[in-house]
């Protein structure tokens, strides 16, 4: 069992009182693995309410002060230490056979036009088995045809847009990954969180917060990630949506600058023994 120690600090020049919708704490499915809440600290300190979204994802409103605003998190998050599970023989259902509430996911949205990538979609993978293979085979894809890279993020990139630029970050990888299968008839969805080092040799990338999929197959939602492209160990989610629309980390109803920001996933026991 591993303690991972996660977290961020964001920090905002705000012109004027903002409200804002925050979206940090770990998703309800992993709750019961806190070992203490992991609310949300403001500084300045002012009011916090909480609610759930439509996919079920905690959010926070909030109005923040004009000036220098700080929000974060940290926790501990219990973890089995297992990588993220392999199952080549989860099938692909037909349309008529899944549950209702994956049929969403078929869906085009904001970032993922179905409609402008169907006929690529079905030239480029068409052919393959159905299930398992058809889904790794389209995160392979995805893994090479896109270059990453921190300066080609942009927050209007559109999947349609990612394949022909053939660059992005994470959410871009994620967002082309779930068009192309929901092209294909298999529900996708999108989820944001952490994802720690643990497990892979160094020199680490500075930690950052993470895009990747769920895909439903043989009666489950099973974790794919076309940006990294293998098994990680340490994979905590924030939140699930369609796209990233759905799942903002931060909502700002107002005018502001996100000045800094961190953020940490490692293994606490580790970082303990260090001290």
């Amino acid at each position: 069992m591993l303690r991972i120690h996660i977290g961020c600090q964001l920090n905002f020049t705000l012109p004027q009182m903002t409200p804002m919708i925050v979206m940090l704490n770990v998703h309800f499915s992993r709750f019961s693995d806190l070992e203490r809440p992991d609310h949300l600290i403001t500084k300045p300190a002012t009011q916090v309410a909480g609610y759930r979204d439509s996919f079920g994802n905690w959010c926070s409103r909030l109005v923040a002060p004009a000036g220098e605003f700080t929000l974060g998190t940290d926790a501990i998050v219990l973890d089995s230490g297992a990588s993220d599970p392999i199952d080549p023989g989860a099938i692909q259902h037909q349309v008529q056979d899944l549950p209702a509430e994956t049929l969403l996911f078929l869906l085009g949205s904001r970032y993922c036009e179905t409609d402008r990538l169907s006929e690529e979609a079905w030239r480029l993978f068409g052919l393959m088995p159905l299930g398992w293979a058809r889904v790794q085979a389209i995160c392979d894809f995805v893994h090479n045809h896109l270059e990453f890279g921190y300066a080609y993020s942009r927050a209007t990139r559109t999947a349609f847009e990612a394949y022909t630029e053939r660059r992005g970050v994470c959410r871009d990888f994620a967002h082309l990954a779930i068009a192309f299968c929901r092209c294909l008839n298999i529900p996708a969805r999108y989820c944001t969180g952490y994802i720690t080092d643990i497990g892979l040799p160094p020199p680490y990338a500075p930690m950052d917060f993470a895009a990747w999929m769920e895909v439903y197959l043989g009666g489950r939602w099973h974790t794919f990630d076309p940006r990294n492209n293998a098994p990680r160990i340490g994979r905590i989610l924030i939140a699930q949506g369609r796209d990233a629309a759905d799942v903002p980390l931060t909502h700002s109803f107002g005018p502001g600058l996100l000045s800094d920001f961190r953020v940490w996933a490692e293994d606490a026991s580790a970082v303990e023994m260090m001290l």
